[in-house]
C-alpha cells in the first residue's frame, strides 16, 4: 500500500473516566470522517497521572474503556492505539497500550517496559514503580501500510527497544507519552528526532494536554518526527489534534539512500531479544 494518515489526539485528562472515555471516542469518530486511516490516543487517557488513581481507574483486559474504543475504531472503521490504559491483572497493574483494527479487533498490546522513576533537583519527582508493573515484550504490529512499533513514554529513551522493532521490521514507531514540565522542554523532541533518526524511521509522539490544575503537568506538544530525523508537524500544550500524512515509501528511500541498518558492525556488536 502507500501512504496513510495518521491522526494525533491530544486530549484533556480529568478525574472522571467516564468523561475521558467519551471525550477519545468522539474524538475518534471525528478524525474518521476527514480521511484518518490511524488515531492515537495519548499515554493515560482515561486516567489522571498519578499514582494515587492508577489502581482506582484501572480495569482487566477488556473492561470499561478497552471496549469503548474498540467499539470507535469498528464504528469508525480505522486502526486506533488506545494511548494507555491502567491494565490490572491479579494484583499487579500494567501501564497497557492497546491496537484495534478496522473491524475493533484487538491486534496489539505494550505492557510499559521501562517505569518512569525520576527524582531530579528542583524538578520533577514520580516513581512510577510504586504501582505499575514492567512488561517484558517488544511489540511491533501489521498493516495493511507496514509495520508498527509501539512503546510508552519512558521506553523511547532506551534505544535498544527502538533498534529492536526497527530490526523487526518497524517503518513507523508510535509512542504514547505524557513527558513533564521538566523533561519536556529539554528532551521531548530532541528523543523523537533522535529515534526517528537513529532507524529510519517515522516516530510518533502523543501525550495528553497540559492541565496546569492537575497534579501531574504534560508538555503536551504532541508531534511526528521523519525519517530524515525531521519535525513534521507539533501541537502546543491544548487539547485538539493534528494529522500527519506518512508514507511508507520515503522510509524505503531514506534506508537506500544512507543504509545505516546495512551498514551496522554485527561481527562486532550484536542486539538480540532475550529468550
Amino acid at each position: 500500500m502507500g501512504k496513510f494518515n495518521a491522526a494525533l489526539l491530544q486530549t484533556r485528562v480529568y478525574d472522571d473516566k467516564e468523561r475521558n472515555i467519551n471525550n477519545a471516542v468522539e474524538l475518534i469518530e471525528r478524525v474518521s470522517k476527514e480521511g484518518v486511516d490511524i488515531a492515537v490516543l495519548p499515554e493515560m487517557f482515561c486516567c489522571p497521572y498519578d499514582n494515587s488513581y492508577f489502581k482506582l481507574f484501572s480495569e482487566e483486559e477488556g473492561g470499561p474503556a478497552f471496549r469503548a474504543v474498540s467499539a470507535a475504531a469498528k464504528e469508525s472503521g480505522i486502526y486506533v492505539v488506545a494511548g494507555t490504559i491502567p491494565e490490572s491483572e491479579g494484583n499487579m497493574v500494567y501501564n497497557t497500550s492497546y491496537v484495534f483494527d478496522r473491524s475493533g479487533r484487538q491486534i496489539a498490546k505494550h505492557r510499559k517496559m521501562h517505569l518512569f522513576d525520576i527524582d531530579i533537583e528542583g524538578g520533577q519527582y514520580f516513581k512510577e514503580s510504586d504501582t505499575f508493573t514492567p512488561g517484558s515484550e517488544v511489540t511491533v504490529f501489521d498493516t495493511e501500510f507496514c509495520k508498527i512499533g509501539l512503546a510508552v513514554c519512558y521506553d523511547i529513551r532506551f534505544p535498544e527497544l527502538s533498534r529492536l522493532m526497527a530490526a523487526e521490521g518497524a517503518e513507523v514507531i508510535i509512542i504514547p507519552g505524557a513527558f513533564n514540565m521538566t523533561t519536556g522542554p529539554a528532551h521531548w523532541e530532541l528523543i523523537f528526532r533522535a529515534r526517528a533518526l537513529d532507524n529510519q524511521v517515522y516516530a510518533i509522539g502523543v501525550a495528553p494536554a497540559r492541565d496546569l490544575e492537575s497534579s501531574y503537568h504534560s508538555y503536551g506538544n504532541s508531534l511526528v518526527t521523519s525519517p530524515w530525523g525531521n519535525v513534521l508537524s507539533r501541537m502546543d500544550e491544548k487539547e485538539g489534534y493534528i494529522i500527519q500524512e506518512i508514507d511508507p515509501d520515503y522510509v524505503k528511500k531514506v534506508r537506500n539512500e544512507l543504509p545505516l541498518l546495512k551498514h551496522a558492525r554485527n561481527d562486532i556488536y550484536t542486539l538480540r531479544k532475550n529468550s
